[in-house]
C-alpha cells in the first residue's frame, strides 16, 4: 500500500518525548525488524526495544542515543525512545520501485528496514513499476516526513531472470564488476608471457604428473596435487597453488580491490568474483595443459600421517588432466572401468592419493579432530535461474581426498612460518565458552551421554568421541547440531592460536589465492622469505598489511556467508512454492519460542508455528531444545521425526510455513 510522507509519522505524539526519564542515556546501533519496531545494539550488551512510534525519524543502522522509559509506560522490559541520532547508517537502498503517476516508492529488499523511499518523478531516472533500483536517500525522515530520495541505478528490469539475486549482490555492497582501473591493470598483467627469463629461481615441475580435481563447473582452479611412492614407502604430496601474488603487486589497483572484497562469494549459478575473470579463470587459473607459476608445498609423509619433511618453494607446473569430483570417485568407488581406461596416466596416482589421504585422516581422526558432516543443498536451476530441484550435496571420496591434501599443505605452512617468527595470518578457531560447555554438558546428559572434563577446558577429542558414540543413533543429527551450536566462528588472526575444530596447534589458509586475500597475502610473505628479501622494513610491512587483511577478511567472509545463505533460502522457498499441499516427512531442527523449524530430506527448512498447533499450549524449553504442551505433556524435540504439510512459501521473505499434517487435517 502506498504511503504519502505525512501518512507515515502520524499519530507519533510529543507526549513520547515528555515521559522519558532522562536519566538514562544510552548509544547504540539501530537494528529495526520488518514489523517496525527495533532494538539499540549496544557493544557492552543489555539491548533496548524501542517501539515503531518512538523511532523518532531513525533507520535501521543509524547509530542513535535512547533513553529509557519509565517501568510503567512499558509494554516489555527496558524499552525506550530514540532522542538523537548521532550518524546515519544507510546512505542508499537497494529495494523494489512501486511507481505512481505523480510519485514512487522503493519499498527495501532488506526485511530489517520497512523505512520506505519516497520519490519524486522527476527523480524516477528511469525507473519503471517492479524494477529493482537503487535509491540515494536526499532526506531523512522526519516529524511527519518519510525519507525522500533519487533513483541513481536500475540493478535490473521487472521480471528480468536473476534479478533477485542481483539486488542482493548489490544490497550487500558487492559488485559483479570491477573498476576500469582495476580491469586495465588485471588485463595487462594477464598478457604476461611465462618466458624464461621470468622462471629464473623456480623449480621446474612442468614434467611431472600434477593434475586438479574439482567441482565439474568450477573456473576458479587455484589448487593442484601430485603424489609419489618414495623407495621408503613414504609418500611425496605436492599441492601446488596458482602464484596470484606474480600477478597482483601489493598496494596496486587490483591489490586494494581484493583486499575491499575479502573473497570471491559463490551464489549458485553466479561467482561475485575478488579478482577479474581475466585473472581468476584465465593466466592465474591451473588450466590443464598450460604453464602455469605456482607456490608449491611438498611433503614426505610416513605410513602414520607424519610429515617428516617438507619444502616450501616457488615453482612451475603444467597441468595433465582437469578431473572432476565425480569422475575420480567413480573410479575409485565404483571402479569404473571406462574411466580408468581414460584416466589411465593418472589412475595410479589416483590410487596413492586414495591411499594417503586414508592415513592422513585417521591421523587427523586420532587427534580428536571434529566433522560435522552435515548434509548441504545442490539447487538446480533452469535457464531462466528458476530452481527445478534440490537434492542432498555428494561429498564423495575425491572431495575428502582433496580437503586432507590441502589440511595438510596448511597446517606445514602454518607451523614453518610461526618457528620462523614471520609476520602471518593464520585461521583461528578458539576453544568453546565454558558456559557453552557447561550447557552441553547438561544437554549430553539427557540422553544418558556423559561429557568428560571440566568445562573450561574440553579437549575436541572428548567431543569427537561423543560423534563416534552417537554414529548411526536415532539422536545422532541432534547431538551434531547441538555441539556445533556450541562451537565458536573461526576468524583470522596475526597470532597463532590453534584450531580447536580441526585439533590443529598451527592453521593457515594457504590454498586458494584466487578467491581468499588472506592466502594472496601470505604468498607475498612466503616468497620474499623464499627470496631472501624479508629485512626488518619489509617485516613491518607485512606485519600490518596481515593486520588489516585479517580483520577485513574476517568481516567480508560472515558477510558472504549470511549473503550465500539468503540465496539459498530465498531459492528454496521459491521452488516449495510449485509444493504447497504437499505432505513431507521432516525433522525437527530446531526449536524456538514462537515455532519449530522442520528440514526435509533435501534439506529445506521450514517452521511450524506454535499458534498452529491445534491440541494444546505449547511452552519452549530453550536448554533442552523442545516444546512441552501444558495439558497434554506432548513433546516436540529436536531431531523428532515429524510429517508435515507445506502451507506457505515466501521467496522474498525467505520463508517457508509448515504445518503439522496431522492438525491440518483436523482443521
Amino acid at each position: 500500500m502506498m504511503r504519502t510522507k505525512t501518512e507515515k509519522h502520524r499519530g507519533k505524539s510529543h507526549f513520547c518525548k515528555k515521559r522519558r526519564t532522562g536519566d538514562e542515556k544510552y548509544t547504540g546501533i539501530l537494528e529495526k525488524t520488518k514489523s517496525g519496531f527495533g532494538f539499540v545494539r549496544r557493544e557492552e550488551g543489555g539491548d533496548i526495544f524501542i517501539s515503531r512510534r518512538n523511532m523518532g525519524g531513525a533507520m535501521h543502522g543509524d547509530t542513535v542515543v535512547a533513553d529509557l522509559l519509565p517501568e510503567h509506560l512499558c509494554t516489555r522490559n527496558r524499552e525506550g525512545i530514540i532522542e538523537k541520532i548521532l550518524s546515519r547508517g544507510t546512505t542508499e537502498v537497494v529495494g523494489t520501485f512501486q511507481r505512481n503517476k505523480r510519485f514512487g516508492f522503493v519499498v527495501s529488499d532488506d526485511r530489517r528496514n520497512n523505512d520506505d523511499v519516497f520519490v519524486k518523478k522527476s527523480d524516477f531516472h528511469g525507473a519503471r513499476n517492479g524494477d529493482k533500483v537503487v535509491v540515494k536517500i536526499t532526506g531523512y525522515p522526519e516529524k511527519n516526513a518519510c525519507a525522500e530520495g533519487t533513483v541513481t541505478e536500475i540493478i535490473s528490469r521487472c521480471g528480468e531472470k536473476g534479478g533477485e539475486i542481483k539486488a542482493l549482490i548489490r544490497a550487500n555492497g558487492l559488485f559483479e564488476t570491477f573498476p576500469s582501473r582495476v580491469n586495465a591493470e588485471a588485463k595487462a598483467r594477464s598478457k604476461e608471457k611465462i618466458t624464461e627469463r621470468r622462471l629464473a629461481g623456480r623449480k621446474d615441475l612442468r614434467g611431472k604428473t600434477v593434475f586438479t580435481i574439482d567441482g565439474a563447473s568450477a573456473k576458479d582452479l587455484d589448487d593442484a596435487v601430485s603424489v609419489e611412492k618414495l623407495s621408503n614407502g613414504n609418500f611425496l604430496l605436492g599441492v601446488h597453488i596458482a602464484d596470484v601474488s606474480h600477478y597482483v603487486e601489493a598496494d596496486g589497483y587490483l591489490d586494494r580491490e581484493a583486499l575491499k572484497r575479502g573473497n570471491s562469494v559463490y551464489l549458485l549459478t553466479r561467482v561475485v568474483p575478488m579478482l577479474p575473470k581475466v585473472l581468476s579463470n584465465g593466466i592465474c587459473s591451473l588450466n590443464p595443459h598450460e604453464d602455469r607459476l605456482t607456490l608449491t608445498c611438498q611433503m614426505e609423509i610416513d605410513c602414520h600421517g607424519d610429515v617428516v619433511s617438507h619444502e616450501i618453494f616457488e615453482s612451475v607446473i603444467n597441468s595433465k588432466a582437469r578431473m572432476v569430483y565425480d569422475d575420480v570417485s567413480d573410479m575409485l568407488e565404483n571402479h569404473n572401468g571406462e574411466l580408468i581406461e581414460k584416466y589411465r596416466f593418472i589412475y595410479r596416482d589416483l590410487l596413492y592419493m586414495e591411499e594417503l589421504a586414508e592415513i592422513l585422516r585417521k591421523k587427523r581422526k586420532d587427534r580428536g579432530s571434529l566433522d560435522f558432516d552435515f548434509d548441504e543443498a545442490e539447487i538446480e536451476l533452469d535457464e531462466d535461474e528458476v530452481p527445478v530441484k534440490i537434492d542432498v550435496e555428494e561429498r564423495r571420496c575425491a572431495n575428502r581426498m582433496i580437503e586432507e591434501f590441502m589440511l595438510a599443505a596448511n597446517q606445514t605452512v602454518a607451523e614453518h612460518f610461526f618457528w620462523m617468527e614471520y609476520p602471518f595470518i593464520y585461521r583461528v578457531h578458539e576453544k568453546p565458552d565454558t558456559e557453552k560447555m557447561t550447557a552441553l554438558k547438561t544437554f549430553l546428559s539427557g540422553f544418558g551421554i556423559s561429557l568428560a572434563g571440566n568445562p573450561d577446558n574440553i579437549h575436541p577429542k572428548t567431543l569427537s568421541g561423543i560423534l563416534l558414540q552417537t554414529e548411526g543413533k536415532p539422536y545422532e543429527n541432534i547431538i551434531s547440531t547441538v555441539m556445533l551450536r556450541s562451537m565458536k566462528k573461526a576468524f583470522y588472526s596475526t597470532e597463532c592460536q590453534g584450531h580447536f575444530g580441526l585439533s590443529f596447534k598451527y592453521y593457515c589458509h594457504f590454498t586458494s589465492p584466487i578467491r581468499r586475500y588472506p592466502d594472496l597475502c601470505i604468498h607475498r610473505i612466503i616468497k620474499a622469505s623464499i627470496r631472501g628479501q624479508a629485512d626488518e622494513k619489509l617485516l613491518q610491512k607485512f606485519r600490518a598489511d596481515a593486520a588489516v587483511a585479517a580483520d577485513t577478511a574476517s568481516l567480508t567472509e560472515r558477510k558472504a556467508q549470511v549473503l550465500e545463505r539468503e540465496v539459498e533460502k530465498m531459492k528454496k522457498a521459491e521452488y516449495m512454492q510449485d509444493h504447497v499441499g504437499e505432505v513431507f516427512d521432516g525433522i525437527i531442527s530446531g526449536v524456538t519460542n514462537f515455532g519449530i523449524y522442520v528440514q526435509l530430506p533435501n534439506t529445506v527448512e521450514g517452521m511450524v508455528r506454535l499458534d498452529s498447533l491445534r491440541d494444546d499450549y505449547y511452552d519452549c524449553e530453550d536448554g533442552k531444545y523442545r516444546v512441552v504442551g501444558r495439558l497434554t505433556h506432548n513433546v516436540y524435540a529436536l531431531g523428532d521425526k515429524v510429517k508435515v504439510i507445506v502451507i506457505a512459501a515466501n521467496p522474498q521473505e525467505r520463508e517457508i510455513d509448515f504445518a503439522l499434517a496431522r492438525d491440518h487435517q483436523e482443521f
